[in-house]
């Protein structure tokens, strides 16, 4: 059965705004189901590709999400049947390309430098080419369609990855499977994504978002600090030692304990809660 998702509409005064015929129209639509924050691209007409303008957007979209208490998990997700096709091609080849540069926070398609303390999903139909895998690799988690089609599609264009892609696609699924990808452009379908670990979860409806909502419903159920915590250490282990890694990783579960979820959480086990797996 289709689920059903009621949106609460999210206004922050940093969204990006085009004028079409006569109706002011958004490129980034932010919505919020309970704790959920969908991130919506809408631009249909360029595959939800992104130029400088939807680029600042998102940016501004996340750091809004990591800084709001209300909203524990996001989905990055694109309209019309399609994740995203990358950096607007068009608008670089106008000269109006996505900024580059090398210190700071934002990358050329947005959020793909920030470090977020919460996580984001991502629900992808259609094209997430290019910008578009890097930035559903940004995500902690992909949740796919059976539309769904990954691929360096801008090897052949001679653009370059620059937003992560040729880190974060080797830690996501091995250097060989990356560098496959990276050197042939080729494109990987749901199926091929969901065996080498690059989808997460594949879904067969015709699109990924409700699945995604599923998941993170449940992620956002747990107790936040700890999973928050945990996440994080598993995100900044890669530039440690391993002495340094377990460090970090007793530190942030120190503050977890002193906090004193573990011990309510151990109360509610012995009570006979949370026991083979589930959620109450």
């Amino acid at each position: 059965a289709a689920l059903l998702i009621v949106l609460k509409p999210v206004v922050f005064g940093t969204g990006y705004e085009r004028l079409v015929g006569g109706t002011i129209m958004s490129s980034v639509h932010i919505n919020q189901n309970g704790p959920v924050l969908i991130v919506t691209i809408d631009r249909p007409q360029a595959r939800n590709a992104v130029d400088g303008p939807t680029a600042k957007a998102l940016y501004d979209a996340f750091k809004e999400f990591d800084s709001d208490d209300s909203a524990r998990v996001a989905i990055l997700t694109g309209a019309d049947g399609n994740f995203c096709a990358g950096a607007d091609l068009k608008a670089v080849a106008a000269g109006g390309g996505n900024r580059v540069e090398v210190e700071g926070d934002f990358g050329p398609m947005g959020p793909s430098r920030l470090e977020l303390s919460k996580p984001v999903i991502a629900a992808v139909d259609g094209y997430a080419v290019a910008g578009g895998i890097e930035l559903a690799a940004w995500c902690d988690l992909r949740v796919v369609s059976p539309s769904a089609k990954f691929g360096v599609f801008c090897r052949r264009f001679g653009v370059p990855l620059i937003d992560g892609g040729t880190i974060r696609l080797p830690r996501l699924i091995g250097a060989s499977r990356a560098m496959d990808m990276i050197l042939t452009g080729r494109e990987v379908g749901a199926e091929e994504a969901l065996a080498i670990g690059l989808a997460n979860y594949k879904t067969d409806e015709e699109t990924a978002l409700a699945k995604a909502m599923n998941v993170a419903e449940h992620i956002a159920a747990f107790p936040q600090l700890c999973m928050q915590k945990d996440r994080l250490s598993a995100l900044r282990q890669w530039s440690l030692d391993l002495p340094d890694a377990l460090r970090a990783e007793t530190e942030g579960g120190l503050e977890v304990l002193r906090a004193g979820s573990a011990v309510e959480g151990a109360s509610r086990f012995t009570s006979g809660q949370g026991r083979g797996g589930a959620l109450d």
